[in-house]
């Protein structure tokens, strides 16, 4: 467009009108991302998310929260983007209609600002919340990787996962006002996209192609922490496939409101090519290479460890968990120091050991060792893990082999529930942690890496009230009676007598008997 001016000859000359400049763009996409700050719902989200997970960052932990494997952690920093990015999807979309709300419309069509370069402030005007998400989820997994019991290793593509969808949804929530001009439009949409989600996750069977098409892709480990190379999550291509789509919504939505240049049309199709690439490319599934691995680490893990010997016991692990052996070692030397006999000496093979044949989502047992001398730790420590360790080992040093310890079921359960809780800072609530009801009356399953055990009330009576006695005194009783304490068929009432309890009335050896 230009108009007619004369110079002083008279002679007619065009003259350009002034384009506008990128400044303006970014002028205005600084206003909208102050004024989304005045909306409710994304203040209240924003500040809910930042405070909630500083508050957990700083606030003391212990348990296993102590001992956080890294390569969860990455993922557990995508639960709390998605609600601040549904708040900016509808306030967005709130944005970019106020125009049309307040009918305004005629005046920003005299101005020199183009509508596509109002569409592109609005989707620019998302980039501070990602750039906030960015800085939390940071903050979060640098947190954790701080910690001294802190494990394995994160992924650069999960961590992005937060920010992108924020600028996902922002996206979304301005191609969405251009395409349906109603301030109704976005809280449909969000219903729509949840059942919609549903459906196709039903319909599918759960189908890895299906799964990954979504922003977030939650995998919870159960009782598990697979090693690092063993997750088989796509998240490079993941990352890839959520940054295409963006780039896809953003061009789409600049395209629809009159942005028809040639450079956008080549910047919407590479961002479409973007998208298939990596939809396709996380679709995949577990390669061979990875089930050989995943079988391989779990019924032949010493192919994959790596070995340190402390106090005469020599300590296996995965190469992430290798320098968790001196916490190992504490376990197995307070356990066999309440022991006599031979056990008081006897060197184990502690042996690092997991089940990953079915990825992040299995939460299968591990079968019990039948190799004497030999006790299983899992990869997760802390909390309950500690004292379930323990049950392992004085399993072993009872009976000689892991395998045998879940058939125990004679007054011999009483010696290993001694060695486990005997040197305990807190016996009692060790007992509650190990058995599967929290409790620490009564008859109960015992919990243990592998193969538990049945602990009747009478025995979890004479263990109590060993517990009440001079530690050292039962210590000595425990090792001047060793070998009647640990014969096999021992009854629950002979090993009260060695030890100078007073054996309960009708004392039975089993649970539920």
């Amino acid at each position: 467009m230009s108009v007619l001016t004369k110079t002083a000859a008279g002679t007619a000359v065009h003259e350009a009108e002034p384009r506008p400049s990128w400044a303006a763009v970014i002028a205005l996409a600084r206003f909208e991302a102050r004024d989304l700050l005045w909306y409710l719902p994304v203040a209240a989200t924003l500040l809910l998310y930042v405070g909630w997970t500083a508050w957990t960052l700083f606030h003391s932990k212990d348990g296993m929260d102590a001992y956080p494997a890294l390569q969860d952690v990455d993922r557990d920093t995508q639960t709390g983007p998605p609600l601040l990015g549904v708040a900016l999807f509808v306030c967005v979309n709130r944005c970019t209609l106020r125009s049309r709300r307040r009918d305004t419309d005629r005046q920003f069509d005299v101005l020199v600002m183009e509508p596509w370069r109002r569409t592109v402030a609005h989707v620019l005007s998302v980039l501070p919340f990602a750039a906030v998400t960015a800085l939390v989820v940071l903050g979060e997994f640098t947190r954790q990787a701080l910690r001294p019991g802190a494990v394995g290793h994160g992924s650069p593509a999960e961590l992005a996962v937060g920010p992108l969808y924020v600028l996902l949804c922002g996206a979304v929530g301005v191609l969405l006002a251009r395409l349906v001009p109603t301030v109704f439009a976005a809280p449909v949409a969000v219903i729509g996209l949840v059942v919609l989600s549903v459906f196709v996750s039903a319909s599918t069977g759960g189908a890895e192609w299906s799964r990954w098409l979504s922003p977030v892709v939650d995998e919870v480990s159960g009782t598990t922490v697979l090693p690092s190379d063993l997750l088989g999550r796509p998240a490079a291509w993941h990352a890839l496939y959520l940054t295409g789509l963006i780039l896809l919504v953003a061009l789409g939505a600049v395209l629809v409101s009159g942005g028809r240049t040639w450079p956008l049309r080549a910047g919407a199709a590479g961002a479409l090519v973007l998208t298939l690439v990596g939809a396709v490319a996380q679709s995949g599934g577990v390669s061979p290479e990875l089930a050989a691995a995943r079988e391989r680490a779990s019924v032949a893990s010493q192919r994959d460890q790596s070995c340190v010997r402390r106090a005469g016991s020599t300590y296996c692990a995965f190469p992430e968990w290798t320098g968790r052996a001196d916490d190992w070692a504490r376990v197995v030397d307070r356990v066999r120091s309440l022991a006599g006999g031979t056990a008081a000496r006897q060197p184990l093979l502690v042996r690092q050991r997991v089940e990953a044949r079915y990825g992040l989502d299995g939460d299968s047992a591990i079968p019990a060792l039948t190799t004497p001398g030999q006790v299983t730790v899992g990869t997760r420590w802390g909390g309950n893990r500690v004292p379930e360790f323990a049950v392992g080992v004085a399993s072993v040093l009872v009976t000689g082999a892991e395998s045998k310890g879940g058939e125990l079921c004679d007054g011999r359960v009483v010696t290993v529930m001694w060695l486990v809780l005997g040197g305990s800072a807190h016996p009692l609530t060790d007992l509650a942690d190990v058995r599967i009801d929290d409790s620490v009356t009564g008859a109960a399953t015992v919990l243990a890496p592998t193969d538990g055990l049945s602990m009747s009330a009478a025995q979890t009576d004479v263990v109590r009230e060993l517990l009440d006695r001079p530690r050292d005194e039962v210590t000595a009783a425990v090792r001047r009676n060793w070998t009647g304490l640990t014969a096999p068929g021992v009854t629950t009432a002979r090993v009260a007598r060695l030890l100078g309890v007073k054996a309960p009335e009708g004392a039975k050896d089993c649970a539920g008997e």
